[in-house]
C-alpha cells in the first residue's frame, strides 16, 4: 500500500480543481474609474524619492502621482535635487505663508481636496508638492466632481506616513533636506515571461507523458474515436490495477464553473487573512501530494524494488517504507516554505509545489471524451472573459484581480499561481499566471495525447503535437495582448481555448 491512499488523490484531485476557478492574471493597476476632466487625466506613476539630509544620501521612498498635475520625468539624470520646506498651514489648505520659492513643498493629508492643496502650493511658488498620508499605504489623489478642470503645473505625489514623519523630523530639527523626484517606467512585458511560458508548457508536456513514460506497460483507457460519445470505461479489475482517475462529466464541468464563480465572488466581498491561510493550507497538502507522488513514481521507476518494504503503522496499515520517508521530505519542505512564504524568494517553492501539484492533477482528473472538453473549455473561455472584461462594470473594479492580489493587510496572497521575479522591471513585481491558464488546457492536451497512443499515432500524424504548439502560440498572444493593452490583466483562456480547442477542430 502507498501513502498517501487512491482515496486521497481523489479528494486532493477534486479540491485542487475547485480551487484553479481562480484563474488569476497579471495584476492591473488602473482599476479605479475616477472622473476625467481637463487637466485631471494623468495616469498613476510610482515615484522614487532619494533624499539627502545635511549632504548625506538617505533610504530611496516610494511614492505615487496624482492623477492631475504635471509629470516626473523617468530618467533620474533628467531630474533636479531640491530642497524641501513644510507648508505653513501644514494642511495646505489656506494661502501659504512659508516661503517655497523652487522649493518642494511637504503638506499632510486631510481637511480639504487633494486638488485645493496642489493649487496653494502651485500659487505659493512651490516646484512639487509631497503629501504625508495618513497611513503606510499610497492612496490614489483623484479629482472631484464638482472639479470642472484644473490648471495644475507642478507634480504632486504621496509619501507613506513612516516616510513623511522621517522627513518632517529632519525639517524641524533645521537639517537640510533635499529630494529627488524621478518616475522610472516598468516595462509592458518583462523578458521573464519567457521562463514563466516554459514552465507552464513544460508542466503540460510532463503532465500529459507522464504515466507513458513512468508506466509503460499500463493500459489507460479506450479512446476510440474523437467524437462526443462517452468513451468506453476500463474494467476495475482488467490489468490487475484499479484506474486512479476522476472523470469530469458534462454536468459536472458547468457546475465547477458556476461553483468557481460563486467562490470567487465570495472571496472579493469576505477577504481575510484567515481565509487566505486556509486556501494557502489547501495549497501545501496539494503541491506535498503532487510532490510525494512525483518522487516516488521516478525512485520505483530507477529502483524496482525500493518499495517493496513495508511497515505497518496503525490508521494506515502497511505503508512502504520508502512513500513514508518521502511523505516525511516533502512534510519538512512544506513547513519550511509555508513560515518563509513572504519572503522575496518564496516564490521558487511556490512554483515547485505548483508544479508538482498540477502534474497530479492531471494524472487523477480526465476528460472522458470531446464532448466533455468542450463544454468545459468553453465555459472556462467565457467565465475568464466574464470576470476580467465584465466584472468591473458591476463590481466597480476586476473581481478577479482584486482576489489576486490578495490582502494588502497582512500581505498574504492567494498561492494558486506560478510567479517569477520581474527581472527587468525597476520596481520588481512578478509576472504570473493562474494554475487554471494550465490546467483547463492541460486536461485537454492530456486526453489528445491518450487518444494518440491508443489509436497508434505518432508525432507525424497525431494531434499531441499541434495541441502542444497551439498551448504554446495561446501563450505568446496573450503576452502579445498585454504589451497591445499598454500592460491591462488579459484573460488568458481568451488566447488559450481558441488555440488548442480551435486548432483541434481544424486539424
Amino acid at each position: 500500500m502507498s501513502l498517501p491512499p487512491f482515496t486521497c488523490r481523489l479528494l486532493a484531485a477534486a479540491a485542487a480543481l475547485y480551487l484553479i476557478g481562480l484563474l488569476c492574471v497579471g495584476a492591473d493597476t488602473k482599476d479605479v474609474t475616477a472622473p476625467k476632466i481637463p487637466g485631471c487625466s494623468n495616469e498613476f506613476q510610482m515615484v522614487k524619492v532619494e533624499n539627502w539630509v545635511n549632504g548625506e544620501n538617505g533610504e530611496t521612498f516610494t511614492a505615487m502621482t496624482a492623477q492631475f498635475g504635471t509629470m516626473l520625468p523617468s530618467d533620474k539624470d533628467k531630474a533636479v535635487k531640491l530642497p524641501v520646506a513644510l507648508t505653513t498651514p501644514l494642511d495646505s489648505c489656506s494661502n501659504l505663508t512659508s516661503k517655497l520659492s523652487w522649493s518642494i513643498a511637504l503638506s499632510v493629508r486631510g481637511e480639504c481636496a487633494f486638488t485645493v492643496k496642489a493649487q496653494v502650493a502651485q500659487a505659493g511658488g512651490a516646484a512639487a508638492l509631497v503629501l504625508i498620508n495618513d497611513k503606510e499605504e499610497l492612496d490614489e489623489m483623484v479629482c472631484g466632481e464638482k472639479d470642472t478642470s484644473l490648471n495644475v503645473s507642478i507634480p504632486i505625489l504621496m509619501i507613506t506616513t513612516s516616510s513623511g514623519d522621517a522627513l518632517k523630523k529632519s525639517i524641524m530639527q533645521n537639517k537640510k533636506v533635499e529630494l529627488l523626484l524621478y518616475a522610472p517606467k516598468s516595462p509592458i512585458v518583462d523578458y521573464a515571461v519567457v521562463f514563466l511560458w516554459l514552465m507552464s508548457v513544460g508542466t503540460v508536456f510532463v503532465a500529459s507523458v507522464w504515466s507513458h513514460v513512468t508506466s509503460p506497460k499500463k493500459n489507460d483507457e479506450q479512446y476510440d474515436e474523437l467524437s462526443p460519445k462517452k468513451s468506453s470505461n476500463v474494467d476495475a479489475t482488467k490489468g490487475g490495477a484499479e484506474e486512479e482517475t476522476l472523470d469530469i462529466s458534462a454536468m459536472g464541468a458547468v457546475i465547477f464553473v458556476i461553483s468557481a464563480s460563486t467562490f470567487l465572488v465570495l472571496l472579493f466581498f469576505f477577504m481575510s487573512s484567515w481565509f487566505i491561510l486556509i486556501l494557502t493550507i489547501f495549497f501545501v497538502i496539494g503541491g506535498m501530494q503532487g510532490m510525494h507522488n512525483i518522487n516516488v513514481t521516478l525512485i520505483t521507476r530507477r529502483c524496482s524494488k525500493c518499495g517493496q518494504k513495508n511497515l505497518k503503522l496503525p490508521l494506515l496499515g502497511n505503508t512502504s517504507i520508502l512513500s513514508l520517508v518521502v511523505l516525511l521530505f516533502c512534510f519538512v519542505v512544506a513547513i519550511l516554505w509555508f513560515m518563509n512564504r513572504k519572503t522575496s524568494h518564496a516564490w521558487a517553492g511556490q512554483d515547485i509545489f505548483g508544479i508538482c501539484m498540477m502534474i497530479n492533477v492531471l494524472q487523477v482528473a480526465r476528460l472522458p471524451n470531446i464532448r466533455v472538453a468542450t463544454i468545459l473549455l468553453c465555459c472556462a473561455f467565457f467565465y475568464d472573459i466574464f470576470w476580467v472584461f465584465i466584472s468591473p462594470l458591476i463590481f466597480k473594479q476586476s473581481v478577479m484581480i482584486a482576489v489576486a492580489r490578495g490582502s494588502k493587510d497582512t500581505g498574504e496572497s492567494i498561492p494558486m499561481l506560478l510567479r517569477i521575479p520581474r527581472l527587468s522591471d525597476p520596481w520588481g513585481g512578478y509576472n504570473m499566471i493562474g494554475f487554471g491558464d494550465i490546467l483547463f488546457p492541460g486536461l485537454l492536451i492530456c486526453f489528445i495525447f491518450r487518444f494518440d497512443k491508443e489509436n497508434n499515432k505518432g508525432v507525424s500524424n497525431g494531434y499531441f503535437p499541434w495541441l502542444m504548439f497551439g498551448y504554446g502560440l495561446g501563450l505568446f498572444l496573450t503576452y502579445l495582448g498585454l504589451y497591445v493593452m499598454n500592460g491591462h490583466g488579459q484573460p488568458a483562456l481568451l488566447y488559450l481555448v481558441p488555440c488548442t480547442l480551435g486548432i483541434l477542430f481544424i486539424s
